[in-house]
C-alpha cells in the first residue's frame, strides 16, 4: 500500500527494536536458545495495526532477502483459524511439502527445519492467543516475527508491545485528503479536524467517513463531523457511529446485501458469493461489492475477491442476527454452498480438458454436452487455466464453506455434495497425490457428518480413504487402526465392497509391519469373501498379495501355490499383463528356492506374454532375470544375448539402470 500515512514514531521504534537487548537480558535472567527476534503491534479493531505491520515490513524488507511468509490466525467472522492450518500455509509460500494429516508437532518442526538459514519475515496477523504463535515461531536469530494482536500476548517472552491509539490529527487530515481530495478539507480546514477528533483518529472510522464523503461529493466535511456528533451514544464508539452513517446511506437492496455478507466463509466474498446470498444477479452483485469497496466496508483482494474487514464484521453480524428471519438466513446459505456445488462441477470438468489450455497433443477434447448441461454461462470458465486460477485463489474460502456446512448441522445434504465436488475438483486439477494435504481435512468432515448421522457407507468411504493417507504418509498404525474401523462400518452397512477393501487393507498395513502371520490371515479373509462372490479379478489380485507375503516369509512353497493360482485366474480373465507378471513373480521365487531350470523355464514364458502385452520393461526385466539364472547355468555367452535384448528394449528409459542392475 502506498497511501499509508502517519505512525512514524511507532516505525521508528519497531525498527529499533529489532536491535535492542532482549528483555531476559535487561532483568538478569540467562537468554534461553537463539530464536528470532518477535515484535508485536497491539491495537483494538480498526486501530490500523496490520496497515502498520505492512508498512514496517516494507520498511526493513531489504534485510530479510529471504522473503515475506503471511498467516492469518483469525478469521474476519472471529474464528480462530487452526494452527496446523497455518503451518500449512507458511510451509506452502515456503515451497515445502506438507504430509497429509502430519500432526502440528510434525508440522512445526518441519517450518523450523524450513526457515534455518533463511532471513525471512513472518507476519502474523490478528493472533488471538500465544499458543497460536508459540508453534510458528523460528529458533533462527536470522528470522523476524512480527505479530498483530488486540492486546499484549503475555505468553511469549521477551516481547514489547507496540501499542497504537488514535492518528494524530494530521495524519487524520491526510488520510481524509487520499479519500476526498484537498479541495473541501482547504475550504474548511477546522471542520477536517473535527472530524478526525469525531472519529477518534481511527484509522477504519476515518476510511468509513471518507468512503462516504467521497460517494456524496456535494457534502461538506462539516456536515459529516454534525451527524456522527449527533448521534445517539448508544452508539458503539467512533467506528460504529462511522459505519451507521454508511450504512444507513445504502439503498435497501444494498443494505440487505451487506447484512449477509458474515456469511461468506472466511469473510472471503466475490460476485458469485454475494449474488448467490442476496438473490440478484452476478452483474448487480459486482456493482455492489465495488461500491462497497469505494465505501470502505469491504477491501479489494485480487481477481475478482474482496475481504470483510474484521472489525466490521461484528457491526455487520448484530443487523444480520436482528433484521434477518431464521430461515431466510438458513436460504441464503443454502444458496450459497448450491452455488459452490455448481460452480466446482465446472471447474471440475473443465480439468478434463486434457493437460494445459490446449487439451495435449490432439488439442483441445471436446467436453460432453451433458457435462455443462444446465449450467448457465455465467457459471462457466473459459478454459482450464481459468478454472485451477479460481479454485486456487478460492480454497481458503472453499475450506471454510466445507467446515462452515459441515459444522451447521441443517444442512448436511448439502455439505456431503460440497465437499464430494470439492474433494473432485481438486483431485482432478492437482492429482491425489498433489491434493492429498487437503483432501485428508475434507474426508474428516465427511466422517464428521457419516457418524452424525449414521451413514455407516459413507462412514466406512471416509475412513478407507483416510487410512489410505495415512498408509502413503508412513504412519501404518494409524492406517491399520482406521481400517480396522472402516470394516466396521462396512460391516455396519452390509456392503460387501467396503469391507472386502477394508480387510485386504488390513492385510497390507500388517505388510508393511512386516506382520507375515497377519498379513497372510487378513489376505485370506479377503480372498474368502471374493471366492464366495465369484469376483474373479479380486481373487487373482489376492492370490498374488498372499503369494507376496509368503515369499517375504520365506514359505516359497506357499508363495509358488498363491502366484500359480494368480496366474491361472488372469488367463480365464484374458488378462494377459497380469499372467505375465504373475508367472515373472513365479519365476522370481523360484530362483529363490534354488531351482535354476524351473525359473528358466517359467521367465520364457513369462516374456512371450509380457511381449503379447506390450510391456517392454517388464520384458527388459525379464531379460536381466533371464540373464543372471544362464549365468548361474554356465551359460555366459546366452546370458549376454539376453542383456543385450534387454538393453533394446529399454533405449532411453530412465530407469533402465534400475533393471540393469538386476531383477530382484
Amino acid at each position: 500500500m502506498t497511501d499509508f500515512v502517519g505512525r512514524r514514531r511507532e516505525l521508528k521504534e519497531l525498527r529499533e527494536d529489532i536491535a535492542r537487548t532482549g528483555l531476559d537480558t535487561l532483568s538478569g535472567r540467562k537468554a534461553k536458545s537463539p530464536r528470532a527476534r518477535v515484535l508485536l503491534v497491539a491495537g483494538r479493531p480498526g486501530s490500523g495495526r496490520t496497515a502498520l505491520a505492512e508498512a514496517f515490513v516494507r520498511e526493513v524488507a531489504d534485510d530479510y532477502p529471504d522473503g515475506v511468509l503471511r498467516v492469518r490466525l483469525t478469521t474476519p467472522g472471529g474464528e480462530t483459524v487452526a494452527t496446523e492450518r497455518a503451518i500449512r500455509t507458511l510451509l506452502e509460500g515456503l515451497g515445502e511439502a506438507t504430509p497429509p494429516g502430519a500432526a502440528e508437532d510434525e508440522l512445526s518442526s518441519a517450518l523450523r527445519a524450513a526457515l534455518t538459514g533463511r532471513r525471512t519475515i513472518l507476519l502474523v496477523d490478528d493472533a488471538a492467543d500465544p499458543y497460536q504463535v508459540d508453534a510458528l515461531l523460528p529458533d533462527t536469530p536470522e528470522c523476524l516475527v512480527v505479530i498483530t494482536a488486540e492486546g499484549p500476548l503475555t505468553g511469549i517472552p521477551d516481547v514489547r508491545p507496540c501499542t497504537l491509539g488514535g492518528l494524530d490529527t494530521p495524519s487524520g487530515v491526510q488520510m481524509l485528503v487520499q479519500r476526498i481530495g484537498d479541495t473541501r478539507i482547504a475550504v474548511d480546514p477546522l471542520a477536517a479536524e473535527a472530524l478526525v477528533e469525531e472519529c477518534g483518529g481511527q484509522p477504519a472510522a476515518l476510511t468509513l467517513a471518507g468512503g462516504w464523503l467521497a460517494a456524496h461529493p456535494k457534502a461538506a466535511v462539516a456536515d459529516v463531523a454534525k451527524q456522527l456528533h449527533e448521534m445517539p451514544p448508544g452508539t458503539s464508539g467512533p467506528l460504529g457511529r462511522a459505519f451507521r452513517l454508511v450504512y444507513e446511506s445504502l439503498p435497501q437492496p444494498a443494505q440487505r446485501t451487506l447484512r449477509l455478507l458474515p456469511l461468506a466463509p472466511a469473510g472471503i466474498v466475490d460476485s458469485h458469493t454475494a449474488s448467490a446470498l442476496a438473490g440478484c444477479s452476478v452483474a448487480a452483485a459486482q456493482s455492489t461489492l465495488e461500491d462497497f469497496a469505494g465505501l470502505g466496508l469491504v477491501r479489494h483482494a485480487s481477481d475478482g475477491l474482496f475481504l470483510l474487514p474484521g472489525c466490521l464484521a461484528p457491526l455487520i453480524q448484530a443487523l444480520l442476527e436482528a433484521k434477518e428471519r431464521t430461515a431466510e438466513v438458513q436460504l441464503a446459505r443454502a444458496r450459497m454452498l448450491e452455488r459452490t456445488v455448481r460452480l466446482l462441477h465446472s471447474c471440475r470438468v473443465m480439468a478434463e480438458t486434457g493437460e494445459g489450455e490446449g487439451g495435449g497433443e490432439g488439442g483441445p477434447r471436446l467436453l460432453g454436452p451433458e457435462k455443462l448441461e444446465g449450467l448457465p454461462r455465467a457459471l462457466r470458465f473459459p478454459d482450464r487455466r481459468a478454472a485451477a486460477t479460481w479454485l486456487d485463489t478460492r480454497l481458503p474460502a472453499l475450506s471454510a464453506a466445507a467446515a462452515l456446512a459441515v459444522a451447521d448441522g441443517g444442512l448436511d445434504t448439502l455439505a456431503r455434495r460440497l465437499v464430494a465436488a470439492l474433494v473432485r475438483a481438486l483431485a482432478e486439477h492437482r492429482g491425489t497425490a498433489g491434493a492429498a494435504p487437503e483432501l485428508y481435512g475434507l474426508h474428516r468432515l465427511v466422517l464428521d457428518v457419516a457418524e452424525r448421522r449414521s451413514l455407516y457407507r459413507e462412514q466406512a468411504a471416509a475412513l478407507l480413504n483416510l487410512a489410505d493417507l495415512d498408509a502413503e504418509t508412513g504412519r501404518t498404525q494409524e492406517a491399520l487402526e482406521r481400517y480396522r474401523a472402516a470394516l466396521d462400518a462396512g460391516r455396519a452397512a452390509n456392503d460387501p465392497y467396503a469391507t472386502g477393501r477394508a480387510m485386504e487393507s488390513v492385510g497390507g498395513a500388517y505388510q508393511e509391519l512386516a506382520d507375515w502371520h497377519r498379513a497372510a490371515d487378513w489376505f485370506g479373509r479377503a480372498l474368502a469373501q471374493a471366492l464366495a462372490r465369484g469376483e474373479r479379478a479380486d481373487e487373482a489380485r489376492l492370490y498374488g498379495r498372499l503369494g507376496n507375503v509368503h515369499t517375504y516369509a520365506g514359505r516359497y512353497g506357499d508363495a509358488l501355490r498363491s502366484w500359480r493360482t494368480a496366474a491361472a485366474g488372469y488367463r480365464k480373465l484374458a488378462d494377459v499383463p497380469g499372467q505375465a507378471k504373475a508367472l515373472s513373480e513365479m519365476a522370481r521365487i523360484q530362483e529363490y528356492a534354488g531351482r535354476p531350470e524351473e525359473s528358466l523355464h517359467t521367465c520364457r514364458e513369462a516374456v512371450e506374454l509380457a511381449r503379447r502385452a506390450g510391456d517392454l520393461r517388464l520384458q527388459a526385466a525379464l531379460q536381466v532375470r533371464l540373464a543372471d539364472t544362464l549365468d548361474r547355468l554356465g551359460d555366459p555367452a546366452a546370458a549376454r544375448l539376453h542383456r543385450s535384448a534387454a538393453d533394446r528394449l529399454l533405449g532411453d528409459d530412465p530407469a533402465a539402470c534400475e533393471i540393469r542392475s538386476g531383477s530382484d
